[in-house]
């Protein structure tokens, strides 16, 4: 597979704040994770707003139309506490 998902610049804090992380952004985020479906990342990424998530870095990578996500994205991750 292809990596060219924007990287994330590993010395800038992306905060990620419990209260976004309601039910379905997390059954959402697990279920893309599971399958490797990233089409659906621009709905995770309405999902999180939804819960009040204000993270121009988070929301924009999730929403580039441009990027190709792979398994390890990082915002993916981040939102299931992968390391």
């Amino acid at each position: 597979m292809e990596w060219e998902s924007r990287g994330y610049p590993e010395d800038t804090y992306i905060p990620l704040f419990a209260d976004w992380l309601t039910p379905d952004v997390m059954l959402l985020a697990k279920s893309l994770d599971e399958t490797g479906d990233f089409s659906g990342l621009p709905i995770l990424a309405d999902a999180l707003q939804e819960a009040g998530c204000n993270s121009d870095e988070l929301l924009s990578h999730l929403r580039d139309p441009n990027a190709t996500h792979v398994r390890g994205c990082w915002a993916l991750d981040l939102i299931l506490g992968k390391e």
